[in-house]
């Protein structure tokens, strides 16, 4: 039978043809083809073989070489091309209208803008001018008020005594970090020696009355508090008529009230007091800063922020028992007065008066001008510099004379042992001496 192939007794190869596997229906060229009973005519049965082994097969039949070829061959793995537009993830679905959002709002908010710029909804008028830089002023610079307001508000307080009559109501400033505050006399006069303090924050704390000078109008507590940042002071003696001041102080039960002025006067000479109590005399500050009831004891600053002033007290038009307001008429006691003052009441729990050993007459000036001595005493610093009675004072450190309360008041505001020259008048002579001022021993 003379075959070769051991594979399964099965010869593939057709004669002049590529090898036919089983059941692939293609019979071999140029014999019959068999079909199986059921199986349609035409088609191949699937029982045809071309074995060498066939007894059937012509002996004469040229014989056929078949080369095997692959069997089953499977398809290629199929290949992503990274270049290829894919399947957009969730993130980038997201993404998407986030940004579309974003350009549609960008887009209305510039037709917006343009449309109001451009006359407004229907026709209706733009509401103020355009946007422009803010001037230097609204910047708020340490020097400007609202920086000295800034600077000068948490070391100025609201001072409440109790007394018989009610509850008396000032304002005050602290001077030491130990808890010193400086006040009018006039706010705690009467009282009981204790106070109250509001400090700017709203909180609040047990105080007593350390010392007051009732002719000079200033008065010292102690708070019970520790770490409190004092003022800084300045030179009243360094002012012009025309700087800016700024009054602060609780006017009106008002606190934290802060109001603007300038320095309209200075050594502005009165007398002023309380039917039955002390007289007191001010060499003042004038000033048109608003102060009113409440403002007193408070601070007058500069425009550093340092305190040139106590404020104390004000003109009004008002009769006798109606409540005074402001007219812009304020006087505050200068600061290097009120310094020194408060350092004797600290340290020796009183203050010195400051005198020049001299009487003046009258209620008013002299023919020609003038303040006319009715008394002289004979160790007192007006004597020592060669005054007598009857001389008349035309001028005090260049400070026209021109009313008893003049004198009195000029000189309280001088330290003790200050040197100042005094221009007068005896007789048709007119004479100068230097006088040496001296400490009332009261």
């Amino acid at each position: 039978m003379g075959g070769t192939d051991v594979t399964d007794g099965w010869d593939w190869r057709q004669p002049g043809g590529s090898p036919t596997p089983p059941g692939s229906g293609a019979a071999p060229a140029g014999r019959p083809t068999a079909t199986s009973p059921g199986t349609p005519s035409g088609s191949t049965s699937p029982w045809w073989s071309d074995a060498l082994a066939d007894p059937w097969r012509d002996p004469y039949a040229p014989a056929a070489v078949v080369v095997p070829g692959p069997v089953g061959a499977a398809e290629p793995e199929p290949v992503t091309d990274p270049d290829a537009p894919g399947r957009p993830r969730l993130r980038q679905l997201l993404l998407i209208p986030l940004v579309t959002a974003l350009l549609a709002g960008a887009l209305g908010g510039a037709l917006g803008y343009a449309f109001a710029v451009t006359g407004g909804v229907a026709g209706q008028p733009l509401l103020g001018a355009g946007q422009q830089d803010p001037p230097a002023l609204a910047q708020r610079k340490p020097e400007s008020l609202a920086g000295v307001a800034e600077k000068v508000l948490p070391s100025v307080v609201t001072v409440r005594v109790a007394s018989l009559g009610g509850t008396s109501e000032g304002s005050g400033f602290i001077v030491s970090a130990e808890g010193h505050v400086v006040t009018n006399d006039h706010v705690v006069a009467g009282g009981t020696g204790k106070a109250t303090v509001v400090f700017n924050d709203g909180s609040t704390a047990p105080a007593s009355v350390v010392g007051q000078d009732p002719e000079s109008d200033i008065a010292v507590i102690k708070v019970a508090r520790n770490g409190l940042r004092p003022v800084e002071f300045g030179d009243s003696e360094a002012l012009a008529v025309g700087d800016p001041v700024l009054a602060i102080g609780s006017p009106l039960s008002l606190t934290n009230t802060v109001t603007a002025g300038i320095v309209s006067a200075l050594d502005r000479t009165m007398q002023a007091g309380e039917p039955g109590g002390p007289t007191r005399y001010y060499a003042a500050i004038q000033t048109d800063a608003a102060v009113n009831h409440g403002n007193s004891g408070g601070p007058l600053v500069d425009s550093a922020g340092r305190v040139i002033g106590v404020n104390s007290t004000i003109k009004s038009l008002v009769a006798d028992g109606q409540e005074a307001g402001n007219i812009g008429l304020a006087f505050a006691i200068p600061i290097n007065q009120a310094k020194r003052i408060t350092q004797d009441i600290i340290g020796t729990g009183r203050a010195r008066r400051t005198v020049i050993g001299a009487q003046v007459g009258g209620t008013g000036s002299t023919a020609g001008g003038g303040v006319r001595l009715a008394a002289v005493e004979p160790s007192g610093p007006a004597a020592g510099a060669g005054l007598k009675a009857g001389d008349v004072i035309l001028r005090l450190n260049g400070r026209p004379m021109t009313d008893p309360t003049d004198l009195i008041a000029l000189v309280r505001k001088f330290a003790p042992g200050s040197v100042v020259t005094v221009e007068y008048r005896r007789g048709s002579s007119r004479l100068n001496a230097s006088v040496t001022l001296a400490a009332d021993a009261k």
